[in-house]
């Protein structure tokens, strides 16, 4: 499963950077959790995004019930753009490698 949590971080809040290294090392401590990345746009630098994979579904949501992840991720998310952030890995291929293809588990 896969999250990608998007913000438009206004100039000025020079601790927007430290806050999302905060929540991201409080997701990556629960269980699950695979991986994760926090990144800037080089274009504009005000937009921000963190991407996190985990096992399943489950584990994410389990995972915002976390009380160091309330502490620290779930303010930070608050701040997220209002869109779509959980999506299910339909297709994935590593470098050099074929394309695995899965199918839904939407019902």
């Amino acid at each position: 499963m896969l999250v990608m949590t998007r913000f438009v971080v206004p100039e000025g809040d020079d601790g927007f950077a430290e806050r999302a290294h905060a929540a991201l090392a409080a997701l990556a401590a629960c269980k699950g959790y695979l991986r994760g990345r926090l990144g800037r746009a080089y274009d504009d630098p005000k937009h921000w995004s963190i991407v996190t994979e985990w096992e399943s579904v489950g584990a994410y949501r389990r995972a915002l019930g976390n009380f160091d992840v309330k502490m620290y991720a779930t303010p930070l998310l608050a701040q997220a753009l209002d869109e779509p952030s959980a999506f299910e890995v339909l297709a994935e291929a590593a470098p050099g490698g074929e394309l695995k293809v899965t199918s839904s588990d939407r019902a």
